[in-house]
């Protein structure tokens, strides 16, 4: 996924996954990090998330930064910083909505999802003739050696890490509903909570 893409999408994950957990980080009076959910998505950003990003930058990079520059002379320490942020921004998107989802706010919620949301679709379509080719980037920008993403082994990449994705996001989604029911289990017996 272009490092770009990376970014938006995780801080929209994030924030999904905060409103998911909603009721579960209504029950806890702990700080956000403490939090089950929290560790959850943690383990999510760290087993999935971040192998995903690093798979792109370590055997696509010059498509992973949209031909925009060459991968070679981008230093390998860039590279992993840009992995770490990728996956912190699913962090950062749970922490800037978590208040708003504990509170039950679905209009903070939904403005801080959907802005990233329709970036990420603005630069989707801006860059779509970049990222529907597999090249290097002298390849790219020389005019040979240009393949579709369809019949390359980037498509084929694409395609194991989307299913890598949508199953950490169905276990995710899982393991943090389990305990949203277990929340409104306590809150349905128990009465609502006070923040």
């Amino acid at each position: 996924m272009p490092i770009v893409l990376a970014l938006l999408a995780g801080f929209f994950i994030g924030v999904a996954f905060a409103w998911i957990a909603r009721a579960e980080l209504g029950r806890v009076d702990a700080p956000l990090v403490a939090t089950r959910p929290f560790n959850v998505v943690l383990g999510f950003t760290a087993l999935v998330y971040a192998p995903l990003v690093a798979y792109f930058v370590g055997f696509h990079g010059d498509w992973m930064y949209g031909y925009a520059i060459a991968w070679h002379q981008v230093p390998s320490a860039v590279d992993l910083a840009l992995v770490i942020l990728a996956a912190c921004t699913i962090l950062l998107g749970m922490a800037a909505s978590a208040h708003a989802a504990r509170a039950r706010r679905l209009a903070i919620v939904a403005w801080l999802g959907v802005t990233p949301a329709v970036v990420f679709a603005v630069v989707l379509a801006l860059g779509a003739s970049r990222l529907s080719v597999s090249a290097t980037y002298a390849q790219y920008h020389g005019g040979f050696g240009v393949v579709p993403v369809s019949s390359s082994a980037l498509g084929r990449g694409i395609l194991l890490m989307a299913v890598v994705l949508i199953l950490g996001l169905a276990w995710t989604v899982r393991a943090l509903q389990l305990g949203a029911n277990d929340a409104e289990r306590v809150l349905g017996s128990s009465g609502p909570i006070d923040e």
